[in-house]
């Protein structure tokens, strides 16, 4: 089969790395995969494994989802939303999937619905019609108003035939940040989680007796680093921060200039989810990627989920994850050097999770129901 993953990443790049692990468990399968990206470039996702097709990238002002700027920090004109519109039909028509996928949409990027709806409206008027899911992860952003909530359901309705939740409805049912109707519910399937196979320890011990400190792959989470490094004279362990986006140098220069000698500060690696199966401890932001590789590594971690703009994603998913063993969670009014070091002392010192425990084949279980929903459309 032939499958269209259509997802634009706006702050940091989690709804990307989804998004090519998904294809990747397509290709696996033996399927043609093509993934149309609508953000930024995100040279550090991409292997060169997956057709990846570039949309004129945008991304949000900062937690501002509502004004989108392009790749100069000027907002988005009428005309590159216009070729991006028309670079998402041409692949449409050109490819011609057996199943598109949009990621998040319709349940989030509204600003965009626009080119959202024209691909919608064009793939159900192909002779050949594909199959249409929308993918989401665990925890939405809980919808502020009731528009929203029948902006999803009109959308749903007309256009789609399936909603892949990439969750455990055990741990995060999607009632814990949007309101499953009557509408919603006969279309859900859930898939357990997506995360790449497990990476294994790192060939040579990379980050061994380490506190890793990342915030992502975004340009947020100043706060965490420097609470980090004021926390670093206090602990008896090494801190490695990983810089991620494009920090300006002048950021790094700081936390550098200011930072005692057991503090290591470097771009965020490739082999960062290997370095966690070493690592004394992560400090991190509380993401839907990043929370699979610490649950797969089994590390000791520290979540500061990142709350700023009212958002209260990762607020819920550390919440729901703090109650397991060596995993602690910092609001980041909560966050000061003591605070950080207290948390990470009890995080170390707790019994060692069961990796084992936790289903991360959801990317393999999305290619399954998915192609049975195909063969029976």
């Amino acid at each position: 089969m032939k499958v269209m993953i259509v997802v634009t990443h706006l702050l940091g790049t989690g709804h990307l790395a989804r998004a090519l692990t998904l294809a990747r468990a397509y290709q696996t399968a033996g399927d043609e995969v093509s993934v149309v990206s609508g953000g930024m470039l995100a040279p550090v996702l991409d292997r060169g494994d997956v057709r990846l097709v570039q949309l004129p990238p945008l991304r949000s002002d900062g937690v501002d989802f509502t004004r989108l700027l392009d790749t100069d920090n000027a907002p988005a004109s009428s005309d590159l939303l216009g070729k991006r519109q028309a670079a998402l039909l041409a692949e449409l028509h050109s490819f011609a999937p057996d199943i598109l996928i949009t990621e998040l949409f319709p349940f989030g990027r509204r600003i965009l619905r626009d080119e959202f709806r024209a691909l919608l409206e064009a793939a159900k008027a192909r002779p050949a019609r594909p199959l249409i899911c929308a993918s989401i992860r665990d925890i939405l952003a809980p919808p502020s108003k009731p528009k929203k909530v029948q902006f999803a359901d009109d959308t749903l309705s007309a256009f789609y035939d399936a909603v892949l939740v990439h969750s455990d409805p055990e741990l995060t049912p999607l009632e814990v940040s949007w309101p499953v109707t009557d509408t919603l519910r006969p279309l859900l399937h859930y898939t357990g989680f997506v995360s790449p196979p497990a990476a294994g320890p790192h060939p040579q011990a990379a980050g061994a007796g380490e506190i890793i400190v990342s915030a992502g792959g975004g340009d947020v989470g100043q706060h965490v680093y420097d609470a980090a490094v004021d926390a670093a004279a206090k602990t008896p362990h090494p801190l490695r921060l990983l810089i991620g986006g494009t920090p300006p140098p002048e950021r790094v220069a700081k936390l550098r200039a200011r930072s005692p000698q057991n503090v290591t500060i470097e771009a965020a690696r490739p082999d960062f989810r290997q370095m966690l199966y070493h690592a004394a401890a992560s400090v991190s932001l509380c993401g839907y990627n990043t929370a699979l590789d610490i649950l797969q590594a089994g590390t000791p971690a520290v979540f500061i989920p990142f709350d700023e703009g009212n958002e209260v994603e990762q607020g819920l998913r550390a919440s729901a994850l703090a109650k397991r063993s060596g995993i602690a969670q910092l609001t980041r009014a909560e966050l000061t050097p003591d605070s950080l070091c207290e948390a990470l002392s009890r995080v170390i010192a707790a019994p060692l999770r069961d990796a084992s425990a936790y289903g991360f084949s959801g990317a393999e279980r999305t290619v399954t129901i998915t192609h049975n929903l195909r063969r029976t459309q």
